[in-house]
């Protein structure tokens, strides 16, 4: 071990390499004992040395040198032209020239501030973007191992059915095994590079932090200017994409014509979400809370405004801000109106000039609208209409838009025996919901609105099962809310809109009651809210949890207070 800087020792002189150090030369970043100041001093008289205590090194700047003048120090910066200038740049004639009228500061000054700036790309690349990394990296491996289960339940799920089949489908079995394995190992292996690649910008961001430290931590202020204050921290910022498992189900069929009845899996991928994951904030306070805000229900709800609309019925409402809400009946016509004058602001028509079945909005602001009878999909942006789906043999009916920018739209086929929920990216289908876990439709053919809960949960009005369907992300049936009782009216649950708000709360309008039922996130009743509701249809919730609620014979929109 070498004595000069081991621990079980104290430092010594670099020249003599015996005597303890006493002296540090801030120059040459030297430490020297007593005696050899002089001979360090002679070995190089070009240099301005700066000898101080041991206790006081680093504390002599040094400046950086004159590209133009060999030797001179440049103690100045010229704040227009980016750069360090020495005395002599100043006095020069063609200096002036060149910078005639541009400010000048001091260099140490200059200094301080870019290290500030150094320092809190360290503080965002150490505090916020490689925890955020670090996250993003056991978000990884834990769907890797969520990657297992699945499989591992859906190896079982083909045993277990094929136990009830003759020696006929051995074959069979081991098929479908075999590419059940082939797809585990394949997104597996793609989920591995992706957390390879997540590893190797952590390491990336490590050693940038290591590198801006030991650039802020000198005196050496060359060192200091070759740093890029922020440059790789914006490119870290950029978050990889997120690779989320879509997994494939048997599809179950009857013993009859073994191979196309036994069943097939359906089709899996690893979709790529690029809004899927967001920059980790930084742990505050406990002064300062935690997100969400707990809201406790009013006791009693308040009618805040009425909105008139003109139309014949009123089908749909949906937020566009706390200030402004689209509305649809039974025509084309779509109307925005603003909230607190109730004044219509803008109307749009369907490029089919058939009547909207449902419609929402974007996170980016945008509305889209099912037409049924077209079997469309469309966005209006800009005031212009783009279809983004179009369907065949199926139609569209309730939609909605997630928190990762993906849409989820009920599909019906056209002779009403089926109806499922589908997750689009733009107009690529990545995920289809329709069984639950023996093989039994979860949705009837009136089911006809859609919304997302903020635990991620789908929850559908299914209005001729009288029921709200709560699945989660991955499309297992969570529960079935079939009503409560007493009901205000004593009639059948009759669900239509549906909305949650910032609790996870889930409310559903019903028609037959004239009420919205409030549920959590579990299912348990809350309450009613009954305040003089008619023919209730429509739902949205605003920001601030205002509930909107679109009354289908007198064409109303009632903005409602209820937390």
């Amino acid at each position: 071990m070498d004595p000069r800087t081991s621990a079980q020792d104290v430092m010594r002189c670099d020249l003599c390499e015996t005597a303890v150090v006493q002296m540090h030369c801030d120059t040459c970043l030297v430490n020297l004992c007593k005696a050899c100041v002089g001979e360090h001093i002679s070995t190089d008289e070009s240099k301005d040395h700066k000898v101080v205590k041991f206790q006081s090194r680093k504390s002599t700047p040094l400046y950086p040198r004159c590209t133009s003048h060999n030797k001179q120090q440049c103690t100045m910066h010229c704040d227009k032209c980016g750069n360090p200038v020495c005395t002599k740049c100043l006095a020069s004639s063609q200096h002036l020239g060149q910078h005639l009228g541009h400010k000048l500061s001091e260099i140490l000054q200059i200094a301080e501030e870019k290290k500030d700036k150094i320092i809190k790309g360290v503080i965002e690349l150490r505090e916020t973007i490689y925890p955020t990394y670090q996250d993003i990296a056991s978000d990884v491996q834990n769907r890797m191992s969520q990657l297992e289960k699945e499989y591992g339940d859906l190896s079982t799920a083909i045993t277990k059915h094929g136990e009830d089949w003759h020696r006929e489908i051995d074959k069979l079995v081991k098929k479908l095994k075999a590419e059940v394995d082939e797809i585990k190992s394949t997104q597996l292996q793609t989920l591995q590079k992706h957390l390879d690649e997540i590893n190797k910008t952590m390491s990336d961001i490590k050693d940038e932090i290591d590198s801006n430290n030991i650039a802020t931590d000198t005196n050496d202020l060359s060192k200091l200017f070759s740093v890029t204050p922020m440059a790789n921290t914006c490119i870290y910022r950029n978050l990889p994409q997120k690779l989320e498992p879509v997994f494939p189900k048997l599809i179950p069929g009857k013993i009859q014509e073994l191979g196309k009845l036994f069943g097939a899996l359906s089709s899996s991928s690893l979709t790529s979400d690029k809004h899927g994951y967001s920059m980790k904030t930084p742990q505050k306070s406990t002064e300062a809370g935690s997100s969400p805000q707990v809201k406790q229900l009013l006791d009693e709800p308040e009618i805040v405004t009425t909105i008139d609309t003109g139309y014949g019925f009123l089908y749909n409402v949906a937020c566009l801000s706390d200030e402004e809400i689209w509305t649809s009946g039974p025509n084309s016509t779509m109307k925005l109106y603003g909230i607190n004058q109730g004044s219509l602001l803008k109307s749009i028509r369907t490029k089919s000039r058939n009547r909207p079945h449902d419609i929402a909005v974007t996170k980016s602001g945008d509305l889209v609208y099912t037409d049924n009878k077209n079997r469309t999909v469309n966005i209006v942006k800009n005031e212009k209409i783009e279809e983004v789906i179009r369907l065949q043999n199926w139609e569209p009916r309730g939609v909605c838009s997630t928190s990762s920018g993906d849409l989820l739209v009920i599909i019906g086929s056209d002779d009403l025996t089926e109806t499922k929920v589908v997750r689009y990216a733009g107009s690529t289908e990545k995920q289809t919901i329709e069984f639950d876990d023996k093989g039994e439709p979860l949705y009837s053919s009136d089911s006809d609105y859609i919304t997302e809960n903020r635990n991620l949960d789908i929850c559908v009005s299914d209005c001729e099962a009288k029921a709200i369907v709560v699945v989660n992300q991955a499309g297992k049936l969570i529960f079935r809310y079939t009503g409560h009782t007493p009901a205000p009216k004593n009639q059948p649950f009759y669900p239509q809109g549906i909305a949650t708000d910032s609790q996870s709360h889930i409310l559903t309008a019903d028609y037959n009651n004239e009420c919205v039922h409030i549920i959590d996130q579990d299912g348990q009743f809350l309450r009613y809210i009954d305040c003089g509701l008619s023919e209730p249809w429509g739902l949205c919730i605003d920001t601030n949890d205002n509930l909107f609620v679109a009354q289908l014979g007198n064409s109303q929109v009632k903005k409602i207070k209820y937390l």
